[in-house]
């Protein structure tokens, strides 16, 4: 069993301490099924990178935003929205702690 609770404080002091303001992990592999928990400090960001086949952002705690050429997505401690399909960036606007979820290889035809 995992504490993602106590997993994000604790990358979250590491992201505090890091010069680039964030810390991850992926405490979950299983088949294709990833997880994995970020910590951004207030500012921080995760430069602009494809996306996985499907993925999903909870926040855990704080604020961040989903950036792509569409616009910005904001979400806030305990909601949860689908990764854009496409190149995308993501942004802390406070202190933030999240859990990406990914499924990194769909069968043909179901992406």
């Amino acid at each position: 069993m995992i504490d993602v609770l106590a997993l994000g404080e604790e990358h979250l002091a590491l992201a505090r301490e890091s010069p680039h303001g964030r810390s991850a992990h992926t405490f979950l592999r299983e088949g294709p099924l990833r997880q994995a928990i970020i910590a951004l400090t207030a500012g921080s960001a995760l430069g602009e990178h494809e996306a996985p086949p499907a993925a999903s952002l909870h926040v855990l705690s704080g604020r961040v935003r989903i950036l792509d050429e569409e616009g910005a997505v904001g979400l806030a401690t305990g909601q949860i929205a689908p990764i854009p399909r496409r190149r995308h960036s993501l942004e802390a606007d406070e202190d933030s702690v999240v859990v990406l979820t990914t499924v990194v290889d769909l069968p043909a035809g179901t992406g």
